[in-house]
């Protein structure tokens, strides 16, 4: 590989709810899809995997990862506490992504709580951007934030997805 780039892996699995991607730099995850509804879907929106594969770090067993996600959309009250990749991201968006993955299952937080929580409360705009664009749903859970007045609002795999995944893990009534 070229000088200033990174080794990716990547692993593709079946869920009950479509194909799973996940891929990991030897720092930490470096991705994970939404479930699609293919294999290719899936495979397209992660980085490149490198030819070498690199060792994943301590405490990211990719297919343990692959298991805890099928688990995960089969209801389990599952905990991700994989590491992440560290060069992932902006300082305020890493500072974003680990107020976000601290909201428990079942619970929601706001736009609004997660830019006081990330230390700068007028930065409600930037914690959605950050939440569009965060690489690892699921495990940094952006589906548990909601608009101000506890409206669903944006998510890469579409609202009907949010709203089945909060029903499932308790966060919204039906």
């Amino acid at each position: 590989m070229g000088s200033g780039q990174v080794e990716i892996g990547v692993m593709i699995g079946e869920t009950s709810w479509g194909w799973v991607g996940i891929a990991w730099s030897a720092r930490g995850l470096a991705g994970v899809t939404l479930p699609q509804p293919t294999e290719g879907e899936a495979l397209h929106q992660l980085p490149a995997a490198s030819e070498a594969v690199p060792e994943p770090p301590l405490g990211l067993d990719p297919g343990v990862l692959l298991d805890k996600l099928r688990r995960y959309v089969d209801g389990e009250d599952v905990r991700f506490d994989e590491p992440l990749d560290p060069a992932v991201g902006g300082e305020f968006q890493r500072a974003v992504w680990a107020v976000c993955r601290a909201i428990p299952r079942g619970q929601t937080s706001t736009y609004g709580e997660l830019a006081r929580q990330a230390g700068s409360p007028a930065a409600s705009r930037a914690v959605g951007q950050a939440m569009a664009r965060n690489p690892w749903p699921i495990v940094v859970p952006c589906h548990r934030v909601l608009g101000s007045n506890g409206q669903l609002t944006g998510f890469g795999g579409g609202l009907e997805m949010k709203r089945a995944m909060l029903l499932m893990e308790g966060g919204l009534l039906a």
